[in-house]
């Protein structure tokens, strides 16, 4: 019989393994020496694929080390264009007789230079912002310059935030204050008229069309924002009695984030067109539906209803929004109101990437030609050892149950002190791998047994990773947002070593172990066995929430970031680095005075000169030490 040709693994294995092509909306791909691309522009528009471990290079040797986020503003600006020009086609399409007017919601992503660009790029189409507190409403008005943009103000308001948004009503600006309850009203309507400015006022309406999933609770009767129908009935009158009615000029509703079934999208935007409809009829001025955020992002590219994916194209998206609102306003006679979408994960989360280096990895198991045969054992070893020895295709459940039943029985043995250390230390190598070559052996039979399949992912290697789940990650933590994550380079070799990446976090939560699949999730990624050279891994899709959302876990802190673009020669050039938090600003952020510890630290220091335990040039090189950890990045250097 000729032997089985061994085919030999290429780029498109690693593409179809790790699913760039699926997930990376045409921003990324492999390039043939085996590294992830990214598209990136020349200031005439001019395409390039540029290398991410070449870029990694660079950041290395311009001073920063790892972890560091990589922004794009090329992304950026192609998904600003994606949303908007997807609306204005439908519309277009569809004889709607209104128009589109987008607004960035700046919780999703509230660093100075993303919404400078976003602002700028946004400007042809009048893209608007969205602000949910003081602070963000503070971004808004000093970053709008374009009077066509809408300013949507959500969320609770006190009377500081509603004299601040009136005030930017009397600048020029378009400021709709979304009344989430009823009592922001009369609070609304009194400063109003202490100012003399006229707000234009939206309201937000709690829907009984919900989605299921992570953010169910955004809608239904028990969301915390907006009125219920009985609630937009006394809002409509107390406006009326007021003589402000003429001044609602918006409906806006949240159904939820990361919306996966468009068919739960349909539903939404049908019941809030009939709240517009009943509002217009009322003698609202109206003008605005407001259908908030919700529009996903496939991170596993599965093109499905999966939490993490969607199951509908952005022009599918938009077209479907459109048409809902032509089917219940037109029978209605009533004018087609200025859409607004708040779609800021859609915007933003391809625009950033986190790299990381691997500082090592540890395993259960080890070579089989490194497990020893000891030449006196105790009888337990000695059967545990047979076993391993004569597992098989023949005997793989046998041999599975009873490597378990010696495995424990060994560590009763110990643990009664019949045992020494070295014969505990061996079995455990002879029982995982025993585990790991049943794994093997069972490949070949037709059925695996489903305790064997389960004890696979158990094998799966450690990857230490140098970054925080917490601070770079906290989706991944908190509420289990899968994320595509990839080697940048080797992918021209075959990955082989199963493996959850764990952060450098003294945390057990501080890993991950779950990863994107294209029919589910995977309990481990392959990744390659590591050298004598630098890992590095890449977490796509991280530009929304992961930034602002991070915590101080372990007093790590933000991560290098890097604003990566090309100048008019394709040449990959950095724009505004910031660099990372040192520990002299994490303690500072936690109340410590950095100076004072240091004067600390000297104390004991000059103590310890005086009672002889170190000498002048120790003194030094301890403050100097010290000095420099102080200065120094949070992570590993």
């Amino acid at each position: 019989m000729a032997r089985k040709e061994i085919k030999a693994w290429t780029i498109k294995d690693s593409d179809e393994y790790y699913g760039i092509s699926r997930w990376g909306g045409d921003f990324f791909g492999i390039s043939e020496s085996g590294e992830v691309t990214v598209k990136l522009s020349t200031p005439e528009r001019k395409t390039e694929e540029v290398s991410l471990y070449e870029i990694a290079q660079k950041v290395v040797q311009g001073g920063l080390s790892f972890p560091v986020l990589l922004r794009f503003r090329d992304i950026l600006r192609a998904k600003i264009h994606e949303l908007n020009n997807a609306f204005l086609s439908a519309i277009k399409e569809s004889g709607y007789r209104g128009t589109y007017r987008g607004v960035f919601p700046i919780k999703v992503n509230q660093q100075q230079q993303v919404i400078e660009d976003i602002v700028e790029i946004g400007r042809p189409f009048h893209y608007g912002l969205e602000a949910g507190s003081k602070a963000e409403l503070f971004i808004a008005l000093s970053h709008l310059r374009d009077k066509e943009s809408l300013l949507v103000c959500n969320g609770y308001k006190d009377r500081e935030f509603i004299d601040l948004a009136l005030y930017g009503t009397k600048l020029g600006h378009k400021v709709v204050l979304v009344i989430e309850r009823l009592s922001e009203i009369r609070t609304i309507i009194e400063r109003s008229r202490a100012l003399g400015i006229l707000p234009f006022l939206g309201i937000r309406v709690k829907l009984s069309s919900t989605t299921p999933g992570k953010w169910s609770e955004s809608s239904g009767d028990q969301s915390i924002f907006g009125l219920t129908s009985h609630q937009v009935v006394s809002a409509v009158k107390i406006l009326k009695e007021e003589g402000m009615l003429d001044r609602l000029v918006l409906l806006h509703y949240h159904l939820g984030s990361q919306i996966p079934d468009i068919r739960h999208i349909r539903s939404a935007v049908k019941e809030a067109a009939r709240y517009y409809a009943a509002l217009y009829k009322e003698g609202a001025t109206m003008g605005h539906l407001d259908i908030g955020g919700g529009l996903a992002v496939d991170y596993d590219g599965s093109q499905t209803n999966f939490h993490s994916s969607r199951n509908y194209t952005l022009k599918e998206y938009a077209t479907d929004v459109v048409e809902e609102v032509m089917e219940i306003l037109d029978p209605e006679g009533i004018p087609h109101p200025t859409l607004v979408s708040e779609s800021g994960r859609f915007v933003v989360a391809y625009s950033s990437v986190l790299l990381f280096n691997v500082l090592d990895s540890s395993s259960l198991t080890v070579a089989p030609d490194r497990l020893s045969v000891p030449e006196e054992c105790s009888p337990t070893l000695k059967e545990l050892i047979d076993i391993y020895n004569s597992i098989s295709v023949k005997n793989v459940q046998e041999a599975f149950h009873d490597i378990i039943y010696y495995r424990d029985l060994i560590r009763s043995q110990f643990i009664m002190g019949d045992i020494p250390l070295w014969e505990r230390g061996l079995a455990e190598l002879y029982f995982w791998n025993g585990i790991e070559k049943l794994v093997k052996v069972s490949k070949q039979l037709k059925y695996i047994p489903e305790e064997i399949e389960e004890a696979e992912a158990s094998l799966a290697h450690i990857y230490y990773g140098n970054f925080s789940v917490f601070q770079s990650l906290p989706d991944a933590w908190a509420i289990d947002q899968l994320f595509p994550i990839v080697p940048i380079h080797r992918l021209n070799e075959q990955p082989e070593v199963p493996a959850i990446i764990a952060d450098t976090t003294c945390d057990s939560d501080g890993k991950i172990d779950t990863f994107i699949d294209i029919y589910d999730t995977r309990p481990y990624l392959l990744l390659h066995p590591l050298k004598d050279e630098e890992y590095i891994i890449g977490i796509f899709l991280v530009g929304a929430y992961q930034e602002t959302l991070g915590d101080l876990h372990n007093l790590f802190g933000d991560t290098h970031i890097v604003n990566v673009a090309l100048d008019d020669d394709g040449e990959i050039v950095f724009v505004n680095e910031v660099e990372g938090d040192t520990v002299e600003d994490i303690l500072s952020y936690v109340e410590y005075i950095p100076k004072a510890i240091l004067h600390r630290l000297k104390r004991k220091v000059e103590q310890a000169l005086k009672e002889k335990k170190i000498g002048l040039p120790e003194k030094k090189a301890i403050m100097e030490a010290f000095e420099e950890g102080m200065r120094g990045y949070t992570y590993f250097e």
